[in-house]
C-alpha cells in the first residue's frame, strides 16, 4: 500500500481518488474549497484537507512527505504546475503528473521534467499510468497472443544523450514512438534520448521486471 495525494476534488480528482483507494492504497485530496468534497462517495476514507493546493502547510497536512506520487488535477494551470514543483523538488515526490488545459504549454512543461496530460484528450487512466508503475504494465496495446504489449518505459538520467538504438541493444526492447515537447515523434537513425522525453516502446510482457531493472540503472560505461 502507498499514499497518494490528489490536488483538485473534481469529477477526475474524485475519480482518481476512489480507484486508488479501491486498489488498497491511502489518499489525500485537496481542494480550496470543501464542498468539492461532497463528490466523493459517503464511504471514502481518505484525508480531506480545505486549502491551496501549492502552500507548504497544505501539503504536509495531506502527507506529501511519505507520498508514492502527487497528481495536481484542478482547473488551474498555473496552480496544477506550481502544485506539482512543490511536490516534487520541495518534497521530493518521486511520481507527479499535472492536469493541463492549454496544450501550447507542453513544450515548458516538459522541460521542467514534468509529465503532464491535456485536457483534449483527458482521460483518469491516463494519469494512473504515470503515478502507479503497475498501470505501466497494461499498456497501451497488447498484440493478440498477450505475449507483446506497447507501453511507457522509465529510464535513468544517465541514459541522456545515448541514442535510442544503444538503449534497445541493453534492455532488448523496440521502441515504437517517442513524447517531446508534448508531441509524438517517430525515432530516425541517429535519435538520443533526451531530457523529458517519454519512450513508448514493445517488449515482452515476460520480461518487462527485467527491462525496467535494466533501464533503472545507468549505461554501462564503455571500455577504453
Amino acid at each position: 500500500m502507498a499514499h497518494f495525494v490528489i490536488m483538485g476534488c473534481g469529477r477526475v480528482g474524485a475519480t482518481l481518488a476512489h480507484t486508488l483507494e479501491d486498489a488498497g492504497h491511502s489518499v489525500a485530496i485537496i481542494d480550496q474549497d470543501d464542498r468539492a468534497f461532497r463528490r466523493l462517495r459517503s464511504g471514502f476514507t481518505g484525508r480531506k484537507v480545505t486549502g491551496v493546493g501549492f502552500d507548504r502547510d497544505t501539503l504536509k497536512q495531506a502527507g506529501c512527505e511519505e507520498a508514492y506520487a502527487f497528481a495536481a488535477v484542478s482547473s488551474g494551470d498555473n496552480s496544477n504546475i506550481l502544485a506539482t514543483r512543490v511536490a516534487r523538488e520541495t518534497f521530493h515526490v518521486s511520481h507527479v503528473v499535472a492536469r493541463i488545459y492549454d496544450p501550447g504549454r507542453a513544450e515548458i512543461y516538459q522541460r521542467l521534467g514534468i509529465p503532464t496530460v491535456a485536457a483534449v484528450r483527458w482521460s483518469a487512466d491516463q494519469v494512473l499510468r504515470r503515478i502507479l508503475p503497475e498501470q505501466h504494465l497494461a499498456g497501451d496495446y497488447r498484440e493478440p497472443s498477450g505475449r507483446l504489449v506497447l507501453s511507457e518505459v522509465d529510464l535513468n538520467e544517465g541514459w541522456i544523450g545515448h541514442p535510442l538504438t544503444a538503449i534497445e541493444a541493453a534492455s532488448g526492447i523496440r521502441i515504437a514512438f517517442l513524447t517531446r515537447f508534448g508531441e509524438g515523434v517517430l525515432p530516425q537513425a541517429g535519435t538520443a534520448y533526451q531530457e523529458g522525453d517519454t519512450v513508448h516502446a514493445m517488449l515482452n510482457l515476460d520480461r518487462s521486471a527485467e527491462v525496467a531493472r535494466v533501464l533503472a540503472g545507468a549505461p554501462a560505461k564503455e571500455s577504453e
